[in-house]
């Protein structure tokens, strides 16, 4: 378990986590235990811990893909416990954006046509936001082009903005990074770290990696189903 700052103030804190615990399986098998944090609007947190530690598991709760076993998350003031599944959805589609590590972008649209998709499910006109994103991205001229005819950096480039463009509080990061090199890993993070801080977005990164783990503000570590904060590499 780990303090949460309870002194911060309620319009300081995007995520709370009180007493979240997660389990699976049958006998039930508990990953996450009674976990206690919170994260400042506009912070960019990661979190660490081996494969399997439940890094994952924390993200798809924190961005309302599965029900916790036990505890409340709370993001934008929004109970995500007290949530039926068509209200968990909307919540989803308007106020996170996801980055995965295999990009899963949407292989018969093109870049611009992914960038639009989020858009489009917001009932929100597109004026000229996918060409500014294109731009911001550093794309100009590849909006054309299907996911296969870009490469990995340019991919997840694509994810990042898509996940950014209608402008959610919160963007989930599950290993952004897993599938780039060096260089283009520190490429990406940097414009995920740029581009949500212009739009004051708050960032919950898993990661394995130090390297991807040195742009963040503050860094988690996931062991034995407990959070603990490491100092910052």
């Amino acid at each position: 378990m780990m303090d949460t700052p309870r002194h911060l103030a309620a319009k300081d804190v995007l995520v709370r986590c009180c007493g979240v615990e997660m389990s699976y399986g049958d006998p039930a098998v508990q990953v996450l235990h009674a976990l206690e944090f919170a994260v400042i609007r506009g912070e960019f947190v990661a979190i660490m811990g081996r494969s399997g530690s439940g890094k994952s598991t924390l993200l798809n709760l924190i961005g309302g893909m599965d029900s916790a076993t036990a505890g409340e998350i709370n993001v934008a003031g929004i109970n995500l416990s007290r949530l039926n599944e068509r209200a968990r959805t909307e919540f989803r589609r308007t106020s996170v954006g996801f980055i995965f590590q295999t990009y899963n972008l949407v292989p018969t649209l093109t870049a611009a046509q992914n960038l639009q998709l989020p858009l489009e499910l917001n009932s929100r006109a597109a004026g000229t936001l996918v060409r500014d994103m294109l731009s911001a991205l550093g794309l100009v001229g590849l909006g054309a082009r299907y996911p296969h005819e870009l490469s990995g950096g340019e991919q997840q480039r694509v994810a990042i903005g898509r996940a950014l463009i209608h402008a959610p509080p919160l963007v989930i990061a599950d290993e952004p990074t897993g599938n780039l090199d060096a260089r283009t890993s520190a490429e990406v993070l940097a414009l995920l770290k740029l581009l949500s801080r212009q739009q004051g977005a708050t960032i919950i990164m898993a990661t394995h990696s130090v390297d991807a783990a040195r742009i963040a503000d503050r860094t988690l570590q996931i062991r034995d189903g407990n959070l603990a904060e490491l100092a910052t590499p």
